[in-house]
């Protein structure tokens, strides 16, 4: 009886979610130039609006798909993911490495647990990096706001290709045989044997869904609702060729400068993606702005300095280069093509 009223309740929040949902975009012209009342084709107006329809719209979005993968998350504990990796091939540990990467809850703040989880318990060390890449990079907040924001051919791009950095990268990386620069006391740490806790019932992990939103969409908010404003003030006040003179499509310098710009950088897709947003309503380049996005999100100077407890400098050098360097690949590519 309680899992049947579970289910109710939740369908009967879906369809309330589905009418405010839908009314979103009416919701804000309406607040904008109504309540407020600011004049229709201002900048300030156009900045407002577009504010006022991103931040509940990205938020709403957020909460729903970070409910349903908390669900999923449920089934994918850390031992578990290490179990699944260890003893496969490395170029099928790739593949499946980049795959879990989606679906766990880890970010570059983790590294070092992961990492002596992973190479203690025998996965090759180029599958531990497919892994480490794909996680923070190719990650459901990611996917939400650009499906939400660009529709689901930008974000089935971004998956395809963050994907591919993250099986090439870790590939590379794996044929290298870079072992030796791990530090040494890594592989004197024991993995830890852990529990699988198998036998949760669909009452439980839908409570864990419900946890993931309080959890993430609280740790997220403020970086929406700065990276949302920051994109609103572009979105209404600077000029409609400005962005495309210096992230544009003619300027070839512009990928890997997006790419150097970006590393130093610390924020995450909740902060980024609606700046990307404007950026592109402005004329950038979809691979320069797609290059810069990923380099944010997936290399940062606080994860080297992290991973420096458990790698050698040169290890460190070549893992940022590799993804760097797949990574400006990437955006020649789109700016080439589209």
């Amino acid at each position: 009886m309680t899992f049947f009223r579970t289910v109710v309740f939740g369908l009967a929040c879906a369809v309330l979610w589905w009418l405010a949902y839908s009314r979103l975009a009416e919701f804000a012209g309406w607040l904008t130039y109504s309540i407020l009342p600011l004049e229709r084709g201002s900048h300030l107006g156009a900045s407002v609006e577009f504010f006022l329809y991103e931040l509940p719209k990205v938020l709403m979005l957020l909460a729903l798909v970070v409910f349903a993968v908390g669900i999923v998350r449920s089934f994918f504990t850390p031992e578990r993911t290490r179990r699944i990796l260890s003893g496969k091939r490395e170029s099928v540990g790739n593949v499946l490495a980049a795959l879990l990467g989606i679906v766990t809850p880890f970010c570059s703040c983790s590294a070092v647990p992961l990492f002596i989880g992973f190479v203690t318990a025998g996965v090759p060390l180029g599958v531990t990096f497919s892994f480490l890449v794909s996680a923070p990079m190719v990650n459901e907040v990611a996917l939400v706001l650009l499906f939400g924001m660009f529709g689901w051919k930008v974000a089935g791009l971004y998956l395809g290709t963050g994907l591919l950095i993250a099986i090439v990268s870790g590939w590379v990386i794996g044929r290298l045989r870079m072992e030796k620069h791990i530090e040494g006391w890594v592989f004197e740490t024991h993995a830890g044997g852990g529990t699988l806790d198998e036998a949760l019932g669909w009452p439980a992990r839908i409570r864990l869904g419900r946890d993931a939103v309080k959890e993430i969409v609280g740790q997220v908010w403020l970086y929406v609702l700065i990276g949302i404003a920051v994109g609103a003030g572009i979105h209404g006040f600077v000029p409609e060729n400005f962005m495309a003179s210096i992230m544009g499509k003619g300027a070839w310098w512009s990928v890997p400068l997006a790419v150097l710009l970006g590393v130093p950088m610390y924020s995450n897709a909740a902060g980024i993606i609606p700046v990307v947003q404007a950026l592109l309503g402005k004329g950038a380049a979809l691979g320069t702005v797609l290059a810069f996005m990923m380099s944010v999100i997936a290399l940062s100077l606080p994860e080297a300095i992290i991973l420096r407890r458990v790698l050698k400098p040169r290890l460190i050098a070549t893992f940022f280069g590799i993804v760097a360097a797949s990574i400006m690949a990437v955006g020649f590519l789109f700016n080439l093509l589209m």
